[in-house]
């Protein structure tokens, strides 16, 4: 019995899977709200989601009561959506949701098999790490994948990692394993800034799947917000001398010394095992 229920079954040209999860791996809300900018830019549609029962715990996720302005009441629950976008002449099928808490073979297999149904022959996972970068350089954005055809086709590095795993790494192995070309991309947040919605983070991510996915978006509302968002913490570094200092190191490192891949990898490593 399947835990999907569907709310339409579009016909795709040439899709392509986005995948985000909040939660584990996505600091500064970066790859959630990556994929949130592509479905409130483009026409969206529903294609299903998941039924919350079997993988959440609704003690760590809890669901939400909203109310319209009659007075009524409504109550939404934790889930995982999948949603239709077209772009261009290529479609987007956006997953998106929390990380689930339980049952993450059964969630994975579900998934991999509704991608399969619709066509999907690429997905690109994205996820954000907190790194020791300063949010005045550019965001450095890492692309991985366990395929060397992939590898040497969009200039990536190969999946080496060993450690603790989110779902975004049970799900890239089993899709790699039925045929899927997968990509996985991590962009680095300013430690110090990952604990809230980091749009830099958001605009670095969009542009990296853009360039993998061969789609020619919009991204001046994301310069927009994340010069608004610059502005902000600048001024408010005028306020904290001690900060101020510690991000003039942190960009003169990287000015000095920039981050090559394979250092960056290494940064996600010890992020993913010690989150």
């Amino acid at each position: 019995m399947s835990n999907f229920d569907w709310v339409s079954r579009p016909e795709l040209a040439d899709p392509v899977a986005i995948i985000a999860f909040s939660g584990w791996g996505d600091a500064g809300d970066a790859s959630s709200d990556a994929a949130r900018f592509l479905l409130s830019e483009y026409d969206a549609h529903t294609i299903g989601q998941f039924d919350p029962d079997p993988f959440f715990d609704f003690q760590v996720n809890r669901p939400v009561v909203s109310m319209d302005d009659d007075g009524s009441r409504t109550i939404t629950w934790p889930t995982i959506e999948l949603m239709a976008v077209r772009v261009a002449e290529r479609d987007l099928v956006v997953v998106l949701g929390e990380e689930p808490n339980y049952n993450w073979k059964l969630f994975v297999d579900e998934l991999c098999q509704l991608l399969a149904e619709l066509g999907v022959e690429t997905a690109i996972a994205m996820g954000a790490f907190a790194g020791q970068v300063a949010h005045t350089l550019p965001v450095p954005v890492i692309g991985s994948s366990a395929s060397a055809r992939l590898i040497a086709r969009y200039g990536l590095l190969p999946s080496e990692y060993e450690g603790p795993t989110g779902i975004v790494g049970v799900l890239t192995e089993s899709l790699a394993k039925a045929g899927t070309d997968t990509i996985s991309l991590w962009a680095a947040v300013p430690h110090y800034l990952a604990n809230q919605s980091y749009p830099p983070g958001v605009e670095a991510l969009v542009r990296k799947t853009a360039e993998i996915a061969g789609l020619h978006l919009d991204v001046s509302r994301l310069q927009a917000r994340s010069a608004s968002f610059r502005r902000r913490i600048e001024a408010a570094l005028d306020e904290s001398e001690e900060l101020a200092d510690y991000v003039r190191e942190l960009e003169a490192e990287g000015m000095e010394e920039p981050d090559s891949g394979e250092d960056l990898v290494d940064e996600i490593e010890r992020y993913l095992r010690d989150v």
